[in-house]
């Protein structure tokens, strides 16, 4: 079962973590970095991080390495004191501190993983098996109601149209790949991939016991049923569109339509809900495909993908061959030499089953009070800010404006940690069973809490991210702004950096979630978190003709030889770049009247550099990464953020207050001409 949530156009950025001690402090701007050799004219990314690259390259442990990483690893070594911490003080069984350090020990212990093999999944793998062709509907109802989605998915979620209420929602299931292309295209890099994943199939099916036979049929069928799904699965291009995934249906008509499945048994016996009157299909062609295998494939056929949907979902919490397995895998799509430390995954694994009550410990420690004051003050500084870039909008009509206006003005600010924390005292974690099987009781904990929401309001109190997660988000169904206490440190926020570094880093972060809320996805939303249009016909047809503009701009760029950007793909992210750049600049130059500094004067130079530099700079700082070329066509094909390096040069190239900072000019290779230039925001 999926509870799927719409958390649409959130800023997907590496973790970083939190200060603690002046000895400890990273600095948001290295001057000793910065490349005279390349002028800031030629390449602006380069000249601001060559020194940075030079300095870090990739190790075998990382498909990409950046500033992110550093300051990731500061994040876990905490969280890891603070779990450890947990375990040492020798908790009592039953409370979150035992829970904590239970996953935790459990998650390192090779040993007795190792030991075990497949043993904790054995039983599950002959119920599918030994399942009679009269208990085939009961299989599906069991597979939905505890390990995954096979055919397609269901769960509830905000009301695209009305987000004060819970909706119903049936889409496609995921594919074991992830993008439709690894299936369907024949060029040599999608090839490799896709052998690759057939490689994982049937090593992964003899780790569970099937002789080498039995797991090449497997993974014939698997691909057989795979590839029919990824035939009718939306394009990425395609899966922008959210008015097109609000297609209602009623109970008669969802009935109709996908015959094969006995909704009435699903949503009572899976879910343990009375049948909803109305569902939404998000995805009704892949939800359709799904429901024609159901009735077209042989029971073999469909036990072979149950078998491996069940294998895959549980490969990571068993033993070492089954995690080799995967990385091998993830060898081929990233080009990653090597697997994270073992304690790393153990971490991952912890916060995921109890991520709020390690961060309410984080944020006791590492979150003070004044950078939450401080963030307030930004994030005022900064809407004030984009309310004057819509009031002057010269291609934006009075009307509309007044509706950007409103909705602008109802953005929730979330900063820092929840107002109140998770409860987890019903989940049960007992070191007696094995760790695969407390992880499957803690997923069905989290879903039975899912599943506890049907037929209440929703809760805009509650967050998608945990405390001591360095990310943000925006949610258009709350018209929210998001920012845990993990992204509160440099180089995005540094309480002893200069105003131009912070502005040139959280600014533009807070900026960009800002702007979501009016980026192609957003704009589809209004001040009350409902999908509504608020726009006239002739102001949705201009922004369309800009974003256009800005699509061809990113798809001219060629990322790795004969592979271009999507600029389609992307256009929300480089939407929101844009906009957080301009607006976080004008809330800057606000800021430094306000205090009476004239940015302009010698006394207001930071390490020589004028503030307006030193803004840019520290943006361009932020996206500083090594990249192995595999990565690049991975993140290339499945990620909504353009890569660093374009979200830094192919951004600034639309911006004029850049080019007059660094003296940028016709001829240089980072001037763009004001009549190619795109500004949206």
């Amino acid at each position: 079962m999926n509870a799927k949530k719409l958390f649409i156009g959130a800023l997907a950025i590496a973790a970083l973590g939190l200060t603690a001690t002046a000895e400890e402090h990273l600095k948001s701007l290295n001057p000793g970095y910065f490349d005279p050799s390349t002028p800031a004219s030629e390449d602006f990314y380069l000249h601001v991080n060559k020194g940075w690259m030079d300095a870090n390259p990739l190790t075998a442990e990382h498909a990409r390495y950046g500033q992110f990483n550093i300051l990731n690893d500061s994040s876990q070594n905490r969280v890891r004191d603070i779990v450890t911490n947990l375990a040492a003080s020798n908790p009592q069984p039953g409370t979150v501190a035992f829970m904590v350090s239970t996953i935790y020990n459990q998650a390192l212990d090779s040993v007795r993983r190792n030991n075990e093999g497949a043993k904790p999944i054995l039983a599950d793998l002959r119920k599918i098996e030994t399942t009679p062709r009269e208990g085939m509907n009961d299989l599906l109802l069991w597979m939905h109601k505890n390990y995954s989605n096979p055919f397609f998915s269901a769960g509830p979620s905000p009301d695209l149209a009305n987000s004060n209420e819970y909706a119903m929602y049936v889409s496609g299931t995921g594919l074991g790949m992830g993008d439709r292309d690894y299936y369907l295209l024949n060029d040599k890099e999608n090839k490799k991939v896709r052998d690759a994943y057939q490689k994982l199939i049937v090593r992964q099916m003899m780790n569970a016991g099937y002789s080498k036979k039995d797991a090449s049929r497997i993974c014939k069928n698997v691909m057989k049923i795979e590839t029919a799904i990824a035939d009718s699965t939306w394009t990425r291009e395609e899966s922008r569109n959210i008015p097109a995934m609000y297609n209602p249906f009623t109970l008669e008509q969802l009935k109709q339509a996908y015959p094969e499945t006995d909704w009435d048994t699903y949503f009572e016996k899976t879910m343990g809900i009375a049948t909803p009157p109305v569902v939404i299909v998000l995805t009704p062609n892949t939800v359709k495909q799904g429901h024609n295998l159901m009735a077209s494939l042989t029971d073999r056929e469909i036990k072979d993908y149950y078998l491996w949907e069940y294998v895959s979902q549980a490969a990571g919490k068993l033993s070492d061959d089954f995690t080799d397995a995967a990385f091998e895998f993830s060898k081929v799509v990233s080009g990653v030499q090597q697997q994270r430390p073992r304690w790393k995954r153990a971490l991952g694994a912890t916060e995921g089953a109890l991520g709020e009550a390690i961060g309410q410990l984080y944020v006791e420690k590492y979150f003070p009070e004044s950078s939450k004051q401080y963030m307030l003050e930004l994030v005022e500084n900064l809407r004030r800010a984009l309310g004057k870039h819509i009031i002057n909008l010269e291609w934006m009509s009075d009307d509309t404006k007044l509706n950007a206006i409103k909705k602008l003005n109802a953005f929730t600010v979330k900063i820092g940690y929840p107002d109140k924390w998770e409860d987890y005292s019903t989940m049960v974690i007992d070191p007696k069973l094995s760790y695969y099987e407390n992880m499957h009781n803690v997923s069905m904990w989290h879903q039975a809490k899912e599943l506890a929401k049907w037929g209440k309001p929703v809760d805009k109190t509650e967050w998608g991210m945990t405390p001591q997660t360095i990310n943000a988000y925006y949610n258009p169904m709350a018209n929210e702004i998001v920012f845990p206490a993990g992204i509160l440190q440099a180089p995005f926020f540094d309480p002893q950096a200069s105003d131009a570094e912070n502005y040139g880093g959280i600014g533009v972060v807070i900026g960009h979630e800002m702007t979501h809320g009016f980026d192609d996805q957003g704009r589809n939303f209004d001040s009350d978190g409902n999908m509504v249009n608020w726009w006239t016909p002739e102001d949705s047809e201009a922004f369309a003709k800009m974003t256009q503009g800005l699509v061809e701009q990113f798809n001219a760029v060629e990322v790795l030889p004969g592979l271009n950007a999507n600029g389609q793909y992307t256009l929300g992210e480089n939407i929101a770049d844009q906009g957080g750049l301009r607006i976080a600049m004008t809330a800057f130059l606000d800021a430094q009247k306000k205090k009476g500094v004239d940015i302009t004067s010698e006394a207001a130079k930071i390490d020589g550099y004028d503030p307006l530099q030193v803004f840019y700079m520290n943006y361009a700082n932020l996206w500083a990464n090594n990249i192995r070329p595999e990565e690049i066509r991975s993140l290339t094909t499945g990620d909504v953020h353009s890569l660093g390096k374009n979200r830094v040069n192919v951004t600034l190239r639309n911006i004029a207050p850049f080019f007059t900072a660094f003296g940028i000019k016709s001829g240089d290779k980072m001037f763009r001409p004001e009549a190619e230039r795109v500004v949206i925001w």
